[in-house]
């Protein structure tokens, strides 16, 4: 691949996006794929506990707490009563890597692969968003005019990932 490329990932609550990505991912590596995920939470949400550190470094007033080990580094930063950052802030401190996947960010505009299951019961999101531009789904869309693709095959669900993601930088265009 040349360059960072983005696609997103939409769908309503229960469709899998989760773990249609956790499923992805490895065929993507497998490809030479160095892939990176932006996730959107519409809660809370804590990534380290009270007792552990780091935890109690921003509970102490920390605007920000990075650690690092030999395996790993992770920054927390604490919003406090800053705005929550936009999508485009937060592709920007992505590390180089050839392929971002954003899960969630379902209203912005940006090109996004729908994450469709019939037994949810939700309508289908692409007839109402045309920044959708391919389909995962358990059934079949003839009249989408867009690719569609089985929801439980990674192999075809990353190959569409790569066919539709667009460049970095035409992401950031569009925000």
């Amino acid at each position: 691949m040349s360059g960072m490329r983005v696609i997103g990932l939409a769908g309503w609550s229960g469709a899998g996006k989760t773990t249609l990505l956790v499923r992805a991912i490895p065929v993507l590596v497998a490809r030479g794929v160095k892939v990176a995920t932006l996730k959107h939470a519409h809660h809370d949400f804590d990534t380290d506990w009270p007792g552990k550190d780091s935890y109690e470094h921003r509970r102490a007033g920390a605007v920000e707490v990075l650690v690092s080990s030999g395996r790993r580094w992770a920054q927390v930063h604490e919003l406090r009563d800053e705005a929550e950052a936009t999508l485009a802030q937060l592709l920007r401190r992505i590390s180089p890597c050839d392929l971002i996947v954003v899960e969630g960010y379902k209203r912005e505009p940006i090109p996004k692969l729908e994450v469709h299951r019939a037994e949810n019961g939700r309508p289908p999101l692409h007839p109402l968003d045309p920044t959708i531009v391919g389909i995962a789904s358990d059934v079949g869309f003839p009249a989408s005019g867009i690719p569609v693709v089985d929801l439980n095959d990674p192999e075809a669900v990353t190959g569409l990932m790569l066919d539709v993601a667009v460049p970095f930088e035409d992401v950031l265009g569009r925000l």
